[in-house]
C-alpha cells in the first residue's frame, strides 16, 4: 500500500470507526427502552413525503450546519496550536448580543449595515478570547480554566445587558429581546438558488450566511496550510521550544491563535441573528460552543472534515423532532452524540498509535543509499494528526519537515 493511501486510511479510521460504535450503542440503548432500531433510524432517514417537505428538511440541515461549522472552526484553530479554547460558547454569546444591539440602534445602507454588524461580533469575539491569551502569556494562567471561567461571566453579562441597558422588548413580555434589527441589516437568504437548482420551495429561508461560512473556511485553511503565519502557528504547537530555537515567538503565537479564534467564534451567531430572529433574547441558539469541541474532534481539524461532522450533527438534531412524532425518545440524539464525541476521542488514540507504529516500521527498514529509508518517504518521522499536537521532541529540523506535510 502507498504512503499515502495509508495516511489516508489511517485519517478516516477515527471519525468512521467513532460513528460505527455510536451508531451500535445507540441501538443497544433503543433496544433496551423497547423500541425498534431499524424503526428509529427509518425515521431518521425520512426527510419528508413532498418534495417541498424534503427541501424544507435539507434547508433546516444546512442553516443547523453552518453554525456548526463556524464553532468547529473557531475551536481547530486552537487545537492547531495546542490550545483548548472552551471559551467559544461565552465569545459567541457576548458577540451575538453586542452585535444585535449595534445592529438595532444604527440606520444604514443594507451591504454597509450587515457589515458593521459582523465587524462588531468579530471584534467582540477576538477581544474575549484575547484575554485568555494574555493570562496564558503573562500568568501562565491555563487556558482551560481562564475560558471555563470566561464563559461564565461571559454569559452573566450577556443576561445583564439583555433584561437591562439593552433590552428591546417591552416590560412583562414573555420573551426578552434586544431591539429588532431593521431590514436593512438582513443576510439575504439563498432560496432562490435553491429553485434555480430546480428544487421546490422550502418554507423557510436558506442562510445566506452559508456563504460566508465556506469563504471563512477557506481562508482558515489557506491561512493555516499556505502562509507564514500558519507555519509558525503549527510549529509553535508541534514544539515550543523547537520552534523558538527556529526564531518563532511562540508566546505571541499564543495571543494571536487565541485572537483569531476568537474572532471566528464571534461569527457563530451571525447565521440565526441575520437570517431568522434579526434579535438576540431569551430563547437565542445556545450551546453551540460546546457541540463546536465535538464537531473540530470528528472533523480532526481538517475545514472539508469540520464541515462534514457539522452535517452529521446537524442531521441528528433534525432528527429530535420525527422521532418524538413516532413516539420514540428524542434523547436518542444526544445520546448518539455523547457516544460519538466518547468515540472519538477512543478512536483518535486508536489511529494515532497505529500511524506511530506504522512510522516505526518504515524507520526500522534498510538504510537506502542517499540516507532515507527503503521504502519510506525519506524520515522516520511519524505523519502529523490535526486531531491535536501530536508528541514530538526533534530538533528545529524535524519541527519543519513535520509542519510542512
Amino acid at each position: 500500500m502507498s504512503p499515502i493511501l495509508r495516511r489516508t486510511g489511517l485519517a478516516l479510521l477515527g471519525p468512521v470507526l467513532a460513528i460505527v460504535v455510536a451508531l451500535v450503542i445507540s441501538a443497544g440503548v433503543i433496544a433496551l427502552i423497547g423500541e425498534n432500531p431499524l424503526t428509529a433510524l427509518e425515521v431518521m432517514l425520512d426527510l419528508g413525503d413532498t418534495p417541498s417537505q424534503q427541501t424544507q428538511s435539507i434547508v433546516v440541515i444546512l442553516n443547523r450546519a453552518v453554525p456548526l461549522f463556524l464553532a468547529g472552526l473557531a475551536v481547530s484553530i486552537a487545537f492547531r496550536m495546542g490550545l483548548f479554547n472552551i471559551g467559544v460558547e461565552g465569545q459567541y454569546r457576548l458577540a451575538a448580543i453586542l452585535a444585535a444591539a449595534v445592529g438595532g440602534a444604527v440606520a444604514l445602507p443594507g451591504p454597509l449595515h450587515v457589515l458593521v454588524i459582523v465587524a462588531v461580533a468579530v471584534v467582540v469575539g477576538a477581544v474575549w478570547a484575547g484575554i485568555v491569551g494574555v493570562l496564558k502569556v503573562t500568568r501562565g494562567v491555563s487556558e482551560v480554566i481562564s475560558s471555563i471561567m470566561l464563559n461564565f461571566i461571559a454569559l452573566g453579562l450577556a443576561s445583564y445587558l439583555l433584561t437591562g441597558p439593552l433590552r428591546g422588548s417591552e416590560e412583562g413580555a414573555s420573551i426578552v429581546t434586544t431591539t429588532p434589527i431593521p431590514e436593512s441589516g438582513w443576510f439575504p437568504g439563498l432560496n432562490g438558488l435553491l429553485t434555480g437548482l430546480g428544487l421546490a420551495e422550502p418554507r423557510s429561508q436558506l442562510y445566506g450566511f452559508l456563504l460566508v461560512a465556506v469563504v471563512v473556511g477557506i481562508a482558515v485553511a489557506v491561512l493555516l496550510k499556505r502562509t507564514r503565519f500558519g507555519f509558525d502557528l503549527r510549529a509553535s504547537g508541534l514544539s515550543p521550544s523547537a520552534a523558538s530555537a527556529s526564531g518563532v515567538d511562540a508566546r505571541r503565537m499564543v495571543l494571536k491563535t487565541m485572537l483569531l479564534s476568537g474572532a471566528v467564534a464571534g461569527l457563530i451567531g451571525m447565521p440565526d441573528l441575520l437570517g431568522s430572529t434579526h434579535v438576540y433574547g431569551t430563547q437565542f441558539t445556545g450551546g453551540l460552543g460546546f457541540l463546536g469541541i465535538a464537531v473540530a474532534l470528528l472533523g480532526r481539524n481538517s475545514p472539508v472534515g469540520i464541515a462534514l461532522a457539522a452535517l452529521l450533527f446537524a442531521f441528528l438534531d433534525r432528527a429530535a423532532l420525527p422521532l418524538q412524532f413516532a413516539d420514540i425518545p428524542s434523547s436518542v440524539v444526544t445520546i448518539i452524540q455523547g457516544t460519538i464525541v466518547l468515540a472519538v476521542v477512543i478512536a483518535n488514540e486508536v489511529a494515532r498509535r497505529l500511524t506511530l507504529r506504522s512510522a516505526e516500521r518504515a524507520g526500522a527498514r534498510p538504510v537506502a543509499p542517499g540516507g532515507g529509508s527503503a521504502g519510506a518517504t525519506g524520515r522516520g518521522n511519524p505523519p502529523p494528526s490535526d486531531d491535536g499536537p501530536p508528541d514530538t521532541t526533534g530538533d528545529r529540523t524535524g519541527v519543519r519537515q513535520e509542519v510542512q506535510r
